[in-house]
């Protein structure tokens, strides 16, 4: 298989996106957030990612000249609209927003409205680590998993990560799907023709299924039965309540080329740890909690392994399937 560098990834995806209308400015911050979750192991919201967002700009599911701008804002509260370009320019301008407005107020929240897919939730957090706050991250997606007893989707597969900076360690990243897995894999394992494991989807008569595609037109089964179904709801009221975001069910889904503007939310939280016990008390109990963690054998921190497979691809660089190294090539022209 083909061996890029983390450079050589950047530069095709963003020569395909610009070439297929996105602006310098779109096509760079996606790509970026793209080659991230490549390097980290995440094929499914990587350089996989790129053909779907090229044929969406094309075909006007998103606008490539948007430029994300701030709609509404009181205090430690601010409203982004992303005007239905790519997620990241918008994701960004909210994050930056979060974190200044964070340090002035002690924590933040910054909503995001008419958006596009966001990727890898942790990444956009990796600046709220690197400025010392704590910070959340969610999104909705279109409708993937029904609610708890139903069969209809309704919710997203709903993401929610968290970042914990430490005092003298890479700071604690945690990211999960709703879903039992994300819904991205099914559509790598689509495209390599392979089997998915039961419990991960159902098929549109709803019952289990083993095949990705039927998988992707059927719907997702949520982690942990209920449980995981309520947490999503809790996700799609988030970012589209206080947004005015589309839901989940009213959005076409990503896996398709035609469809409307997802118009989707997301919805970014940061917190000063100096505002309430201190960052001294803050770094402390942080430590003690995860010292008492690894004390025990078998036990391993979120993240640790995606960070040392970005190690990894900085060095070495990364292997990508033959079939999607030509598809990035025909891409960028």
């Amino acid at each position: 298989m083909p061996r890029l560098t983390l450079e050589e990834l950047h530069a095709l995806a963003e020569r395909a996106l610009a070439r297929a209308g996105a602006s310098a400015a779109m096509a760079d911050a996606t790509a970026r957030a793209l080659v991230y979750a490549e390097a980290r192991g995440l094929g499914s919201h990587g350089m996989s990612r790129v053909g779907q967002y090229a044929t969406h700009l094309r075909n006007g599911r998103a606008d490539g000249a948007a430029v994300p701008t701030i709609a509404a804002e009181r205090g430690a509260a601010v409203l982004v609209d992303a005007r239905c370009g790519l997620a990241f320019p918008a994701c960004a301008l909210a994050v930056e927003e979060t974190i200044r407005r964070g340090r002035k107020f002690g924590v933040a929240f910054a909503g995001v409205a008419n958006s596009h897919h966001f990727g890898v939730a942790a990444y956009h957090l990796e600046p709220v680590g690197a400025a010392g706050l704590v910070g959340l991250a969610c999104g909705n997606s279109p409708a993937a998993m029904a609610a708890a007893g139903g069969s209809r989707p309704l919710f997203g597969t709903n993401p929610i990560a968290a970042i914990f900076p430490r005092a003298q360690e890479p700071a604690l990243v945690i990211d999960l799907s709703l879903s039992e897995v994300a819904r991205g894999k099914l559509m790598v394992a689509a495209r390599d023709g392979r089997p998915i494991p039961l419990g991960w989807a159902l098929d549109r008569e709803g019952k289990p299924t083993t095949d990705p595609r039927a998988g992707l037109e059927g719907s997702m089964l949520a982690m942990g039965g209920t449980k995981g179904a309520t947490l999503a709801l809790i996700v799609e009221l988030l970012v589209t309540a206080l947004t005015g975001a589309a839901l989940g069910f009213e959005a076409t889904s990503f896996f398709v080329d035609e469809g409307n503007r997802p118009r989707l939310g997301q919805a970014f939280l940061a917190i000063d740890p100096a505002a309430l016990a201190g960052r001294s008390v803050y770094d402390e109990r942080v430590e003690a909690l995860l010292t008492a963690m690894t004390a025990e054998a078998g036990v391993r921190l979120p993240n640790d392994r995606r960070r040392a497979l970005a190690a990894a691809a900085a060095n070495d660089g990364v292997e990508i399937a033959p079939a999607l190294h030509r598809q990035l090539l025909e891409l960028g022209g």
